[in-house]
């Protein structure tokens, strides 16, 4: 379960509760947590945000983001930036996570010396890529970073990584199958082309805050990817689902389905989304 841009500090509960009751029905094997924790980078906000994290019942691994650099606090954004993220999340600022199916490496686009635009240096993408060269044929091979790897919309590119199209031709070449990011709060699958081979950008919107775009709920995405952690067969589909927060019904609700076949399955870009015909889609309700 991808969970993005939370911006603790503001946080809507009864969103956040409608989660809760989501991760919990689903019970997902992993949470990754994409970044823009928090609003202000603040002690008390990192805080809340780990709570909320922990009772989702998860192992996760996670980026920060900008928003989780003090910004007004300069003596703190140069000489310790991720100390408060550190106390609440680990110092460790590009986790691995890797299981028999998956492979999740992070990567942290963020820079102390940059306001809000995100940043990846070639020593990074050398060390992904070898990473992902050592993944095997089972696994699926994920890249967390924060700031969108791909955009849908012309207005949004001004908030591409710096240095996104030298790591995209890499990963690539060395076997990624999925980008996530998040910071602009627009969930969206985008299939990458020109590459050496297939591969997706996997946006998430805004987790549980209420900076929501008009139009766009908050939203997480949900993979999945095999079945069985101690079968040897190499699974053939990977199912990406967006999930909405319904205000009306204060619940998430599944509204998209994205299945792909990754490149060593089969040659070639496999794509179909699907939406309930009856835009009725299903929901997981939270207790009253």
């Amino acid at each position: 379960m991808q969970v993005s841009d939370t911006h603790f500090g503001t946080e809507q509960p009864d969103v956040m509760q409608a989660l809760v009751v989501l991760a919990q029905r689903l019970s997902p094997d992993l949470l990754v947590l994409s970044g823009d924790i928090t609003q202000r980078a603040r002690p008390a906000q990192f805080k809340a945000a780990r709570a909320f994290m922990n009772n989702l019942g998860a192992p996760m691994v996670s980026v920060p983001g900008n928003h989780d650099i003090a910004m007004f606090n300069l003596t703190a954004r140069v000489f310790w930036p991720y100390k408060h993220y550190s106390q609440a999340f680990g110092a460790n600022l590009e986790p691995v996570h890797s299981c028999p199916h998956l492979l999740v490496q992070c990567v942290n686009t963020t820079r102390a010396y940059r306001h809000q635009h995100g940043e990846v240096s070639m020593a990074q993408i050398e060390s992904v890529a070898a990473r992902l060269g050592q993944a095997s044929a089972a696994q699926l091979r994920v890249v967390v970073v924060h700031q969108p790897m791909a955009v849908q919309r012309a207005q949004d590119a001004v908030h591409l990584v710096r240095g996104h199209a030298a790591a995209l031709k890499r990963w690539a070449s060395a076997g990624a199958d999925v980008v996530m990011g998040g910071h602009i709060h627009l969930p969206y699958v985008m299939p990458l082309t020109g590459l050496a081979r297939p591969l997706w950008a996997v946006q998430a919107g805004t987790a549980v805050s209420k900076r929501v775009r008009p139009g766009v709920p908050n939203s997480v995405n949900v993979l999945h990817w095999g079945s069985d952690a101690n079968s040897n067969s190499t699974p053939r589909v990977l199912r990406i689902e967006q999930w909405d927060f319904d205000a009306a019904q204060q619940a998430f609700g599944c509204v998209r389905v994205t299945e792909v076949e990754p490149y060593r399955v089969r040659e070639g870009l496999a794509m179909r989304t699907t939406i309930d015909p009856e835009d009725n889609p299903v929901l997981i309700a939270a207790s009253p």
